[in-house]
């Protein structure tokens, strides 16, 4: 907690730089329009025989979506690199044809441009979704998706995270080059603009005096799960843990009972009814439980397409956590101990 006063809700940068995100995503989608084109283009002609992301924090989170989003519309076998084991363990990898997207803010961590030259020299085409434009991982990737967020001074990363599975969404998009997901990325900008305005305040009422909770979701929407689990623990000091719907249920779903907090992302499509099967079976055990979904007591934005609804969920969570953190005395801007650039080894 702070022992300096405290902004009103819509002073933080946290709040002021989520609110801008459609504005961005309209923009990124019109200025990368024809570099995502001609980089589908050439991915159907010579089609990688599996995608590798490599990221760290949000970014990984963000690449957890895309290994859901490429495996489910594109059937093209997508895995998680360890950065640690190019840049501490320098063990070569077989990415002989590969498709490599690496994910970053700033560009520049040191563990990231390992790994990314590392992927260049074994074969890989490398894919940067990347804010900082000249950053060193722009220049040395085969391809640049900017993110187009613009600078971002709160420490707790918004519209880049959002911008990055936006990156993501329009890529597949163009990759399977299909009527539904095309028009999906063009009616996501005003999706995220409903999803913005959502009342989410039972969350944020119910966990003022919170000490841990469990965040669950599945398939696409468990990166918006891991996010928020994150959000969490930098902006309200609050001890989150991301769960599959599905894997929650090996173990962890001992601790649920009486008044233990659970947020679900109900996400719209063929999980969705095994998440709220599970969201009422621990409110059976008197847990407190609450609901992101269509029917749902936090209101999901209705999703032009499945895929968008992990951005809405998201959108809606920043705005209700934002408020969150400040009613547990803390300054979402400036969480203790982190900076806004973490360079990892």
């Amino acid at each position: 907690m702070t022992d300096t006063p405290l902004p009103a809700p819509s002073d933080t940068l946290m709040h002021q730089e989520a609110a801008q995100t459609a504005d961005i995503v309209a923009d990124q989608y019109a200025r990368n329009a024809a570099t995502v084109k001609a980089l589908a283009d050439d991915l159907r002609r010579n089609p990688p025989p599996f995608v590798v992301t490599c990221a760290r924090g949000s970014s990984d989170h963000a690449a957890t979506y895309a290994k859901y989003l490429f495996e489910t519309q594109l059937g093209v076998v997508t895995a998680s690199a360890s950065p640690s084991v190019g840049s501490v363990y320098e063990a070569k990898q077989r990415l002989a044809g590969a498709l490599y997207v690496v994910i970053s803010q700033s560009g520049k961590s040191p563990d990231l441009l390992r790994n990314a030259t590392q992927a260049k020299q074994a074969g890989a085409r490398v894919v940067a979704l990347v804010n900082v434009e000249d950053s060193p991982l722009a220049l040395l990737a085969d391809t640049v998706l900017p993110l187009r967020a613009g600078p971002e001074r709160s420490v707790a990363a918004t519209k880049s995270y959002l911008g990055s599975l936006a990156a993501i969404l329009q890529l597949a998009a163009h990759w399977k080059n299909e009527a539904p997901l095309h028009a999906a990325t063009e009616a996501l900008p005003d999706a995220l603009r409903r999803a913005w305005q959502a009342d989410w305040s039972p969350l944020t009422d119910g966990l003022v005096g919170a000490h841990n909770l469990f965040v669950l979701g599945r398939g696409l929407g468990l990166a918006a799960a891991q996010e928020a689990a994150l959000k969490f623990k930098e902006t309200c000091g609050l001890h989150a843990e991301a769960y599959s719907s599905a894997e929650v249920k090996h173990g962890p779903m001992a601790l649920v009972g009486p008044g233990f907090p659970v947020l679900c992302f109900a996400q719209p499509d063929e999980t969705e009814a095994g998440t709220l099967a599970l969201a009422q079976e621990f409110r059976g055990r008197g847990a407190q439980v609450w609901v992101a979904s269509r029917q749902g007591d936090l209101p999901l934005a209705e999703a032009p397409h499945p895929a968008c609804a992990p951005l809405l969920t998201i959108q809606s969570f920043y705005r209700a956590i934002n408020a969150l953190a400040l009613r547990r005395g803390h300054n979402p801007d400036v969480p203790p101990h982190l900076n806004k650039v973490t360079e990892t080894v």
